[in-house]
């Protein structure tokens, strides 16, 4: 698991790894494009939105969205993914920040319509995402959403399955979502898988079923 140094040095060729691996189908990547294609559709359908995203990375769903004329927020631990995404969008309200220390004291000011995480949540373990979760359904507004397009499976079998499968290649040092093993803290909690190893979980106020 790549540290902020790591992200750093990597910001110019990480849009070209995520894009090799997603071509060749290939954990941890398979889907990546149509689970950003997914959270992207939905927020859609709600013109003019706010939208947080953590993890924002190179910007390349976040940029999407900002140029759509969302407002754009955002929080990343990376300074040098930081001054990449701002060159992309300079009107964007993007600060740096560490996910355990929890949301920036700016950012949890605000009411946001989405929050958004892609790829990037994987790097708390599961304790730490349960209290992060519960946060940021604090600062969603009424009808808001989260979501949160990852390396996820619907049970725990399907990950150790995907394991088995990618022993070669599986980060051990992070930490996947089980939707099973979340709803017990977030009945409402839905999933969709878009691959074999990536989908995207929401997280709404109120109680929903699992996309058909």
């Amino acid at each position: 698991m790549l540290d902020e140094q790591g992200f750093d040095s990597w910001v110019r060729e990480y849009d070209d790894y995520v894009r090799e691996k997603e071509e060749k189908n290939e954990y941890p990547f398979a889907g990546y494009s149509a689970v950003l294609a997914d959270i992207f559709k939905r927020i859609q359908q709600h013109p003019h939105s706010s939208v947080l995203d953590l993890g924002f990375g190179t910007a390349v769903l976040t940029a999407r969205l900002y140029e759509a004329g969302h407002t754009v927020y955002g929080q990343d631990a990376s300074e040098g993914m930081l001054e990449y995404a701002k060159q992309k969008m300079p009107g964007a309200v993007l600060l740096k920040g560490d996910f355990k220390d929890g949301l920036c004291r700016e950012l949890r000011d605000r009411k946001y319509d989405f929050i958004i995480a892609t790829y990037s949540l994987h790097h708390l373990n599961d304790g730490e995402k349960i209290l992060f979760l519960k946060e940021l359904l604090e600062v969603l507004n009424p009808e808001g959403e989260i979501l949160i397009g990852d390396i996820a499976f619907p049970t725990r079998e399907k990950l150790e399955a995907c394991r088995a499968e990618t022993a070669g290649e599986w980060d051990e040092e992070e930490c996947y979502f089980v939707a099973e093993e979340l709803r017990p803290h977030f009945p409402q909690l839905t999933f969709l898988p878009l691959s074999f190893c990536g989908g995207v979980l929401t997280i709404k106020k109120t109680a929903g079923k699992d996309p058909e």
